[in-house]
Order: C-alpha cells, then structure tokens, then sequence
C-alpha cells in the first residue's frame, strides 16, 4: 500500500524569500502520517500537479557502451522494463494526478510505456536532449496539450559570468482545464556529484526569467515549476529562484527534514520542488496545506526510486 507523509504547506513568515508581500501565510497544520490511507482527490475546482525522480529508467540498448554493474547506464530487459513501468505507472495513479513531471526518462518510448499504463493520461512529453544514455525531463498529463516550449538553447551565466546552458531540457507545457490555461514546467537542475554550484544557480535564475516571461505572456495562466532542483531551501540557487517573491515555494517554511524527498547516509535532503508563479493571482491559487511528500509504505522513497514524489493542489479552474 502506498504510504503518504501528509506535510501542512505555509508559504513563510515576513522574512521569507519565498513569501510574496502582502499575502498572509496559513496559519500551520500538524504533520500526520497516514500509512495505508488511500490519497483523496483533489478538491472540486482545483487540479494536482506532482513531480518525481524516477531513477534512472533506461531501455534494452547500451548507447553510451558502458553499461556494467558500476557504470550509469543500467540497461535493462524488456521484462525488467515491463514490470518497472507497471510499478511507476501503478504509483503515480495512485497519487491522482492532473500532471506530473517526471525526471531520469531516457526515451520517448519509456515515456510513453508508462503513460500507456495511466488510463486517460492522453499527454506525454519529453524534453529530450539528445545525448547518449540522457535522463530527461518528461511530463504525463490526464489534460489535453495545449503547446510545448524548450528552453536548454538559452545561454546562461554563472556568478563568474561564465556561460551555460540548463543541465537538461526546461520543459515548458501548456495544458487545458476546462477552458482555462495551465503552464507547468518540468526542471532537473545539475546534480551534486562532480558539483558545480554556480551551474546549478545559473539554471534557477534562467527558470525564474523562463517563468516570468510565460506569466507575463499569458495573464490569467497558473503557472508551476516542479522536479529535482538538487538542493535545499535557503540554498542559493532556491534564493535566486525566490527573489522579488516571483516564484513561490509550496512546502513553505517547514524545516528541510520535514519535507526530505532524498536520504544520504541517514540524512534527508529536501531537494524536489513545487513552486507557484505568484503573477496573475497564482499565489492565492496554490491550496492551503495541499503540499504533499509521499513514500511507499515503510520505505523513504516511493515506486522503488532512490526519491519521494511531492505535489501539490491548485484552484481556479
């Protein structure tokens, strides 16, 4: 049975980056823990966007020619890859989902092996990048697609004013509810292994200009950033994210080990996201204590990854 972690959502005292001048913070909820409940729905008028890392889901081809027990690359059987969509796709129903932005996708095709899964699930996107053995960015969505946009060819810069670009692809997907407009993107911001911070702050400042440009192109639009952003709240690439109170972060100001979706060594990481567009009314879109972090039963993480999933509700439509 699928475990969920129900965490309260408040979007930060006064001194918070991530809280927007003006709007008072819901007042904090206790954290319960409902093990063996199914996830309720959510409510009438608002839709749910979640995002998780699924770990590394390869196909049956060896492209990088280096696909050992140690290496990156994990190629795997078609049974294997049979049973592992199964279990993703099982997962993210269970999580009821409008949209959901996955991370680690490596084809088009495993994309669309899960999503064939997920009954009424008519959207899948991948930001492929087209590099041997990529992880990428991917969304599976129960809305119709609108438009899609990719935005990895913009150059960007680091603190040093060296030059960039975004690790994997910045999805952009534009998605009907009812008549209205939904703009998720789907990030997967540089890893910390063979680190490279200023990268990592490069891409946040690039997502919050990405976001900020769509919000003002589209007025009336909710607009949410989600997926493995690789690090912490209070962190500088999240600050960069939250400066002028831009983008909103969902989880708010619960501390890092309330909302860890990672575990290294005994230690949680909060370091998958859900932010709001706070432009065109999206801060008062976001449900009060909606943001979830959710496990397997008895386990950290969820659908055998190496991650928790998190999402979130959004009314308006």
């Amino acid at each position: 049975m699928l475990r969920a972690l129900f965490l309260s959502s408040v979007l930060g005292c006064a001194t918070e980056p991530s809280q927007p001048a003006g709007v008072r913070p819901p007042v904090d909820a206790a954290v319960s823990d409902t093990a063996d409940a199914a996830i309720a729905g959510p409510p009438p008028g608002a839709i749910r966007i979640a995002a998780f890392n699924v770990r590394r889901l390869f196909d049956e081809r060896c492209d990088s020619g280096a696909c050992g027990r140690d290496d990156f690359e994990a190629v795997a059987t078609s049974a294997q890859i049979e049973s592992r969509t199964a279990t993703l796709a099982e997962r993210l129903l269970s999580l009821r989902p409008d949209a959901v932005c996955l991370a680690e996708v490596e084809t088009q095709p495993l994309l669309d092996q899960v999503a064939g899964k997920m009954p009424g699930y008519v959207t899948h996107v991948l930001g492929e990048i087209g590099q041997t053995a990529s992880v990428d960015v991917g969304l599976i969505s129960s809305l119709p697609l609108l438009e899609t946009k990719r935005h990895r060819s913009r150059t960007l810069y680091r603190p040093d004013g060296s030059a960039t670009n975004f690790t994997r692809e910045l999805l952009e997907v534009h998605l009907d509810v009812r008549g209205k407009r939904a703009i998720v993107f789907c990030a997967h911001f540089r890893s910390k292994s063979s680190d490279d911070p200023g990268r990592r702050w490069a891409e946040a400042r690039g997502a919050r200009e990405v976001v900020a440009a769509a919000a003002t192109e589209n007025p009336g639009a909710l607009l949410v950033l989600g997926g493995d952003l690789n690090d912490t709240p209070g962190s500088p690439p999240l600050l960069e994210l939250e400066v002028g109170g831009a983008l909103a972060r969902t989880s708010g100001s619960l501390p890092d080990d309330q909302i860890a979706t990672y575990w290294f060594e005994g230690r949680g990481s909060a370091i998958d996201h859900l932010y709001v567009a706070t432009a065109n009314s999206g801060f008062s879109r976001f449900e009060p204590r909606s943001f979830r972090v959710a496990h397997d039963d008895g386990a950290r993480t969820f659908a055998a990854s190496d991650h928790a999933a998190v999402y979130a509700d959004f009314g308006g439509f």
